[in-house]
């Protein structure tokens, strides 16, 4: 092993700072939360499902943090407790900001208006009248997903490429054991969420979005050139 590869590993042991990595030092000498994990302010959990296979659905626990006045993003994990595995991500935009996307963009975004008003989206641990808030922000924007790890499929590391999510629409959709399975853990009732948010206005859902509805199926596929 030559000088500069001991260098190399004696610095990524330590964890010193390396040539070219000055803008990459661990704020506080690393003994803090970093800044954009400090920037996570909700928690929530709601289900989706793969495009193009609404059989394949998922439980998704959201860490959302928000980077400007129309934009949201969030690190999914498919638990709330140690040991959880991130799974996806998802990207978080108002009613304005989606209108301005070109057609194509819009066929990857859901909408957020069903989870909402259903009561399967939720927040727990938060007080209600938060929570509520919470959800009259959220329920015109718009979401795009991308699960990382498939662990629908029981896979034991992230295989294959990301894969494209969206949100449920209507009832009947969601898997009702899933659901159940979800309100036991976390406590809450999705049919009394649903209740106390009809109160939440709510207009139509923007052309563009959920249109997987209409037949159209967009994801990702490998190529080898």
């Amino acid at each position: 092993m030559n000088r500069n590869a001991i260098a190399l590993l004696i610095g990524l042991l330590s964890g010193a700072a390396l040539p070219g990595q000055q803008g990459c030092v661990h704020p506080n000498g690393g003994g803090a939360t970093p800044p954009p994990l400090r920037s996570i302010r909700a928690y929530l959990c709601g289900f989706h499902f793969f495009n193009g296979d609404p059989a394949r659905q998922v439980t998704a626990h959201h860490y959302c943090s928000r980077v400007g006045p129309e934009v949201m993003q969030c690190v999914l994990y498919d638990a709330n407790r140690q040991g959880a595995r991130l799974v996806g991500i998802e990207y978080i935009v108002s009613a304005r900001l989606f209108r301005s996307f070109p057609e194509a963009e819009k066929r990857l975004w859901h909408s957020h208006r069903f989870e909402v008003k259903s009561g399967q989206l939720v927040a727990p641990g938060l007080a209600e009248a938060a929570e509520q808030a919470l959800m009259k922000d959220l329920v015109l924007t718009y979401g795009k997903i991308w699960q990382t790890w498939q662990v629908d499929r029981n896979d034991q590391v992230p295989m294959g490429i990301p894969q494209l999510l969206m949100g449920f629409t209507a009832d009947g959709q969601a898997d009702p054991r899933m659901v159940a399975q979800r309100d036991r853990e976390a406590g809450v009732a999705t049919a009394d969420k649903k209740a106390r948010r009809a109160e939440i206005p709510a207009g139509p859902v923007e052309t563009g979005a959920d249109t997987w509805q209409k037949g159209v199926v967009v994801q990702l596929e490998p190529r080898v050139k």
